[in-house]
């Protein structure tokens, strides 16, 4: 309006100066009339030019504050759906996990909560019959006993065919119970926290992420049978934020008693992984007492480490690395046992992920050397809810592929791989059935099986 306003006045001061001057007195203008008149039209000129710049960057102003309360509705949005995601997570997990309270009294401050999984499983292997291979409950009870002091302890009760290391064993059958992992935790600060006991080792991520009902495959990766899953010892552990968008830097520092000798030779066919837990007191092989009183099987205890990144992208979307490793002697002839695992996860949407390890162990042996037993997995999984079909059956489906290899490194050496297809059927959020089929296909100077198919079923609840 100004600017028009502007434009009138001009005109009206150009028309006013033509009936001012009477028409045979035009030619008699003076200069310096012609100056002031040129001079009032050059200022007028500047402030319609100056009103047009800043008309030109009023709207450029109107422009950037609409993209600004578009990324603010953006975000808003975004924040409003992770907190009803996590709304969500946190009603599962009170469905999942409930805390029972001890009862009230001035001496009841602490709390109890009971978790675990159970499973059932029928397996068919080509050529052969199939039948319920397994019946698993493992229940894990956490014990907060104050402000900063923790205590989990997980079990194992097993039935299955065949006799066991801890079998009672009737009628062809063997029931076992093993103490799966105990430890005391007891929280230093927010980023350290000292674990002392029977501890899972953070050799990569499977055995404290993945094991049991979390496990979309039944079985294992066959290359996680070259690592130990447990070791007696201590642990500093912690996360550390980078900056304010979501990341973290974790870490684990500690000493076991690390792998051991069944018969305290140095042959390759004596490395144990998770027998060394204590003292020895009058243990006996082939009718000889080899050891008596002895507080570890091997010369020193081993020293490990796990150091991991994780980098939120947005909402749903994340990648997780790991680097971590261990070593130290396995006898007391000083052979050394050491491992090296990388370890990756990623996650592009709420409905798809892709996870993997790869694993690579020295093993100092008398009769072979050094061997590198070694491999490493690769598994994907697929939620196909993500697809937005209007079918609740399909959209509790989730399906599921690996590949994972194992190289021995043995006389002659024997490497195996295995491909894996199968799928996830959620009937609640705790209660799933798994169906996999396998193609394992042995391979190497040290093979003497046959490539075997298998079907693998699985009724899982977790608790």
């Amino acid at each position: 309006m100004k600017m028009n306003s502007l434009i009138a006045g001009i005109a009206v001061a150009g028309c006013a100066l033509g009936l001012a001057t009477p028409p045979r007195a035009a030619a008699q203008v003076s200069p310096s009339d012609f100056e002031a008149l040129k001079k009032i039209v050059e200022q007028l000129s500047d402030k319609v030019q100056k009103l047009e710049q800043t008309h030109d960057q009023d709207q450029k102003t109107h422009q950037e504050d609409q993209q600004a309360i578009q990324k603010l509705e953006r975000q808003l949005g975004e924040t409003q759906l992770m907190a009803t995601n996590a709304a969500q997570k946190a009603d599962a997990a009170a469905q999942v996990q409930p805390v029972h309270a001890l009862p009230s009294g001035p001496n009841a401050s602490h709390d109890l909560t009971l978790a675990g999984d159970a499973e059932i499983l029928f397996g068919r292997v080509h050529g052969q019959h199939g039948a319920f291979g397994l019946a698993d409950y493992a229940p894990i009870f956490l014990y907060r006993a104050g402000d900063n002091i923790l205590f989990e302890a997980g079990f194992d009760f097993t039935l299955s065919n065949g006799a066991g290391p801890n079998a009672n064993t009737s009628a062809g059958t063997s029931f076992n119970f093993d103490l799966s992992f105990a430890t005391l935790d007891y929280l230093i600060n927010d980023y350290v926290t000292l674990v002392a006991g029977n501890m899972l080792l953070p050799l990569g991520t499977y055995s404290e992420r993945s094991a049991g009902w979390l496990n979309k495959i039944p079985d294992n990766p066959l290359p996680r049978s070259v690592l130990p899953g447990l070791g007696v010892g201590a642990q500093l552990r912690g996360a550390i934020p980078i900056g304010a968008a979501g990341q973290m830097l974790a870490y684990s520092v500690y000493g076991v008693n690390g792998p051991s000798s069944v018969d305290g030779t140095g042959n390759s066919g004596s490395l144990d992984l998770g027998g060394n837990v204590g003292f020895l007191n009058n243990s006996r092989f082939n009718g000889t007492t080899t050891f008596a009183n002895v507080g570890n099987l091997n010369g020193d205890p081993s020293g490990g480490a796990r150091i991991g990144w994780f980098y939120p992208l947005k909402p749903h979307y994340d990648l997780e690395l790991g680097a971590s490793g261990q070593s130290g002697e396995w006898n007391n002839g000083g052979n050394l046992w050491s491992a090296f695992v990388l370890d990756a996860a990623l996650h592009v949407s709420p409905y798809a992920e892709v996870k993997g390890e790869f694993i690579r162990t020295w093993v100092d042996t008398t009769d072979l050397g050094t061997i590198h037993p070694r491999g490493w997995w690769i598994q994907a999984a697929y939620k196909l809810a993500g697809l937005n079909l209007d079918f609740p059956m399909v959209n509790n489906i989730e399906l599921v592929g690996r590949f994972d290899t194992l190289n021995d490194s043995l006389a002659p050496s024997t490497r195996t791989d295995r491909y894996t297809a199968g799928f996830v059927y959620y009937l609640t959020n705790t209660l799933m059935l798994e169906g996999d089929y396998e193609w394992l296909k042995p391979a190497g100077p040290g093979s003497s099986a046959t490539p075997a198919n298998e079907i693998l079923c699985q009724l899982s609840y977790g608790f």
